[in-house]
């Protein structure tokens, strides 16, 4: 069967592609965006999981919105006002896939920070839409091409990861979560936050989420992958009820509801009452991991090779100089570690640099050792 023009024009994916060899004993990964599974809040779901044989009305169809309970969980946890709605998803990339199959018709222009997540490139490149690229500085979107691009072309939406970018780590500042907020609402953009790292922050103060400035123009992705457990697969989308209901219909199109057991699951785990502790250990966790391997990349790698810090997240955004970074991925996975080239986080050529996205979430401070000590070597040997 001849496959969709939309399906042949999209690469399959790297890290997905690259996580079946990354998961191989004798390689360390710092490909992945991966949770640490030993610090899985396991414990914690333990009773809920075991009691779930005792509630046989879970394993029944249920809403496609949700779980009812866990609805008005997250109704009161995140504010949402009487103009708004949420939506539970099979994980926040579902989301997404939903966003875009509801509102994007082919040509449609869809603004994306450059470099970008990779999921989002793949989701709007299958729904077809025209993808436009603003450079990404410091704190955030380089708000005078945005604004230029607002103004000169008929932009749909705007999809963003404002806290802890993924992949560059970036954490927008006050100001410019004003102002893009601000754009949104002059050029009737719809904004498309992304927050799966939001809960992640170990270091600096948290700052509002972008659409707490333009509630009615804005859609909140956020996903439960990094803070429970990727297996799971349940993230929210919540936005005005008009957008909500959209994805809905949607929604029952694609798989009827998400799992109704893990949803309840979930509520239980958020309102348990060691689950704050749960959070505050994870987060002091990957604070260590990113500083010593924040530590080790400043000490033992050459000076062209930077990096800007972060104040929470999974990633470290290592600039290189000029080279074939596909290559020099493919050099490092031969010896034994996993890394994620910058190539495949942009949509175009244009503002292209080398780099690798490095995941420190995920490998203890041997592996990182042994990572950071690899990639010297290999870079090094290209010099020579």
């Amino acid at each position: 069967m001849q496959l969709a023009q939309s399906l042949q024009a999209i690469k399959p994916s790297y890290i997905r592609e690259i996580l079946s060899v990354a998961n191989s004993a004798d390689v360390i990964s710092l490909a992945g965006g991966l949770p640490d599974g030993d610090h899985f809040p396991l414990a914690l779901m333990e009773q809920s999981i075991q009691q779930l044989t005792t509630r046989s009305e879970l394993f029944q169809y249920g809403s496609t919105a949700g779980y009812g309970p866990l609805l008005a969980y997250f109704r009161e946890c995140y504010q949402l006002t009487d103009q708004q709605d949420a939506l539970v998803c099979t994980g926040s990339q579902q989301g997404l896939d939903l966003i875009a199959r509801a509102f994007l018709d082919a040509g449609d222009k869809v603004v994306m920070e450059a470099p970008s997540y990779l999921g989002a490139l793949q989701v709007f490149g299958l729904a077809q839409a025209s993808i436009e690229s603003i450079q990404q500085r410091e704190d955030g979107p380089d708000l005078q091409e945005l604004e230029q691009c607002f103004a000169n072309k008929t932009i749909k939406m705007f999809y963003a990861v404002p806290d802890f970018h993924n992949p560059t780590g970036v954490c927008w500042s006050l100001e410019v979560r004003k102002k893009v907020a601000q754009l949104c609402q002059q050029y009737n953009v719809a904004l498309i936050e992304d927050a799966p790292y939001r809960e992640l922050r170990f270091a600096g103060t948290e700052l509002p989420l972008v659409s707490s400035f333009c509630p009615e123009q804005a859609i909140v992705l956020r996903s439960y992958s990094k803070i429970a457990t990727p297996g799971i697969r349940l993230g929210l989308v919540s936005g005005p009820k008009a957008w909500i209901s959209a994805l809905e219909r949607v929604k029952q199109g694609a798989d009827l509801h998400s799992s109704q057991p893990m949803q309840a699951v979930l509520l239980d785990l958020l309102q348990h009452e060691d689950f704050p502790t749960h959070l505050d250990g994870l987060r002091q966790l990957y604070r260590q991991r990113y500083q010593y391997l924040a530590g080790l990349l400043t000490a033992q790698l050459p000076d062209n090779c930077q990096f800007e810090p972060v104040e929470g997240g999974m990633f470290i955004w290592l600039r290189l100089p000029e080279c074939n970074v596909d290559k020099l991925a493919k050099d490092m996975l031969a010896v034994g570690v996993a890394v994620v080239p910058s190539s495949v986080f942009y949509q175009s050529e244009a503002g292209k640099g080398a780099a690798f996205r490095l995941n420190f979430t995920n490998a203890c401070h041997s592996d990182l050792l042994l990572a950071v000590n690899r990639l010297a070597q290999v870079l090094k040997s290209i010099k020579e």
